[in-house]
């Protein structure tokens, strides 16, 4: 078993997916505690948006992605600060735009098939170095970001009161979406469009399932996001899975496990 992660390829896969495998669960608990789960979602769709335009231009689309994602992540975090829509509705409307506008910008190039698939389902084997590299500056922006993680707690449980000790809601939560926001754009390569919302829900949900306190739902979230990501690489490596589809199924027999636990645990303190 050891022999597969000797191979150069699976070493960029494993070091991808673990940071991706961070990151991802480590905002989720945040998006999921606040509600805002379809936001991951949204933003999927708006590097959809961004994958296209790149592929039509003929440039790199990771790098026609990250800047296309931002925009919009601000773009639905400054509409909903002010407007009285709820965040789905928001987020929804831009969701929309961002499809209609990658469909159109991939009709307008013709040989588009093959990149385009790759995109959607991710390509986790097909890490390369300069992947890695900007993975790796987004989790260095992150660790940076650290130790704001105590105001953005307090913010996501009392926004009200947040802003009433005048602590910065609205600046936090420019950040936290901006960062929410290149973390989709890196996990392309690791799940696919298609997949990353439940890279962010999934591990958080199932963290939720298990912890009374914050703190705690955080740690185990981590924990069971990065150690999917190995669980799914070796598996689908033996079985000839797709990766990313593996990874989050594996996430989700973790969640259903937590959910039966959490049940079983009820049932006995009753």
């Amino acid at each position: 078993m050891s022999e597969i992660f000797d191979l150069p390829f699976m070493q960029r896969a494993v070091a991808a997916g673990l940071m991706v495998g961070f990151l991802a669960s480590y905002y989720g608990v945040f998006v999921v505690q606040r509600g805002m789960s379809f936001l991951g979602n949204g933003l999927a769709h708006a590097a959809f948006g961004g994958v296209a335009l790149g592929l039509m231009l003929g440039r790199e689309p990771l790098w026609i992605a990250a800047p296309f994602t931002l925009i919009i992540a601000l773009a639905i975090t400054w509409v909903r600060q002010r407007t009285s829509l709820a965040s789905d509705t928001v987020i929804g409307i831009f969701f929309a735009v961002s499809m209609a506008a990658g469909i159109i910008f991939l009709s307008l190039k013709k040989d588009y098939s093959t990149d385009a698939f790759s995109y959607l389902f991710g390509s986790i084997l097909a890490v390369s170095t300069n992947d890695l590299i900007i993975t790796g500056i987004v989790l260095i922006l992150t660790m940076l970001t650290l130790p704001l993680w105590g105001r953005w707690a307090y913010a996501t449980f009392d926004r009200n009161l947040a802003i009433t000790d005048r602590v910065p809601v609205e600046f936090d939560e420019y950040l936290m979406t901006a960062l929410i926001a290149v973390t989709v754009v890196v996990a392309v390569k690791v799940v696919g469009i298609v997949l990353i919302s439940a890279f962010l829900v999934i591990p958080a949900a199932s963290a939720r399932l298990l912890a009374k306190r914050f703190a705690v739902m955080t740690l185990i979230s981590v924990i069971i996001g990065t150690t999917s990501v190995l669980a799914g690489l070796s598996a689908s490596y033996l079985l000839d899975f797709p990766s990313g589809s593996t990874i989050v199924l594996i996430q989700a027999t973790i969640f259903m496990v937590c959910f039966l636990a959490g049940r079983l645990l009820r049932i006995k303190a009753h």
